[in-house]
């Protein structure tokens, strides 16, 4: 008899590890389509250029400004949510700036991107998709809270610490700096439009939310396909292990210590689903960017969100299997 109930436990968490890993794979495949795509030339570097434009300019935004605009703002931002999070994003870029720095011997520039590509999930082109598939669209408020901080939160402190190790700028210069990064990105407008009609209360017309609409269902996919192509640019190569270190900061230390956070601050079961799925997702493009943009540990970053996107359909199964 026991023997028995241990093969049926077996089987059927057997089934719910497969289960858990057609929930992923899907999102994986379409990135893989597009890296596929651009490998073999029937996708061109320009067409991707112009996809990623679109998907990250405009469709995305319109996802981010419907969903701000019908959020319920008196429970969506729920400071347990945000504190387990955020909490559990900062530790990791002070861990990743520490080790690179001490550990690894990289210049304080260079540990300071490390730490940004730590800090910065991918919140949008995967947590999203990933949290719908396993959860379903109704599962997404906190993950919309979260995408509504997240970027502003990471560069604030990203470009605050980098221009301070930098001696560039102090005072009015830095916060002049901060904000031009905040007010010329695209998702945080599409956020603060959004955030706007919720507030003012301001009635979309249908005519316009059905074209809304219409953005929104291109938005993911596109974003995932094009993500695909600009990850065959990446070269991986070099500094393995720095890479390595990266990947399973984002992977595995930072999901773990959100979820030690939301059950410190018991968090009912669907937010800190949100929290931990959000944290346990790859680097996004925008580390990559901000290390672009400082000319430093392009490479390191770079070969991260590729392989760390590559890990995640592995790490992100682990987390939902863990997940109650």
């Amino acid at each position: 008899m026991a023997h028995g109930r241990r093969k049926d436990r077996a089987e059927t968490e057997a089934t719910r590890m497969l289960d858990i890993f057609t929930i992923v794979a899907p999102v994986f495949l379409v990135v893989g389509a597009g890296y596929v795509a651009v490998w073999q030339g029937l996708f061109s570097d320009q067409a991707v250029d112009g996809l990623m434009v679109f998907s990250q300019k405009f469709a995305i935004p319109c996802l981010l400004f419907a969903a701000m605009a019908q959020l319920d703002l008196s429970t969506a931002f729920d400071p347990k949510v945000l504190f387990a999070y955020f909490a559990s994003a900062i530790g990791c870029f002070c861990i990743g700036i520490a080790v690179a720095h001490h550990l690894f011997a990289r210049p304080w520039p260079d540990s300071v991107a490390i730490g940004f590509a730590a800090m910065f999930a991918n919140t949008v082109l995967l947590g999203l998709p990933v949290m719908e598939r396993a959860y379903g669209v109704d599962a997404l408020e906190a993950n919309f809270t979260i995408v509504a901080l997240n970027a502003a939160t990471c560069y604030l402190i990203g470009i605050s610490t980098m221009e301070f190790i930098q001696a560039k700028t102090r005072g009015r210069a830095l916060v002049f700096t901060v904000a031009n990064a905040m007010f010329h990105n695209s998702i945080m407008i599409g956020i603060a439009l959004g955030l706007l009609v919720n507030v003012s209360g301001i009635a979309i017309p249908l005519i316009f939310a059905d074209a809304l609409d219409l953005m929104i269902r291109a938005a993911l996919p596109a974003a995932l396909f094009g993500m695909g192509g600009v990850l065959f640019r990446y070269k991986p190569e070099g500094d393995l292990r720095t890479i390595l270190f990266l990947c399973g900061l984002s992977l595995m230390v930072q999901p773990a210590m959100a979820f030690g956070l939301a059950h410190l601050g018991v968090l009912e079961t669907a937010k800190l689903r949100s929290v931990v799925v959000t944290a346990a997702m790859a680097p996004g493009i925008n580390a990559y960017l901000f290390a672009d943009m400082y000319g430093v540990a392009r490479r390191v970053i770079a070969t991260s969100v590729l392989i760390g996107t590559a890990l995640t359909v592995i790490t992100a199964s682990f987390w939902l299997l863990v997940l109650p």
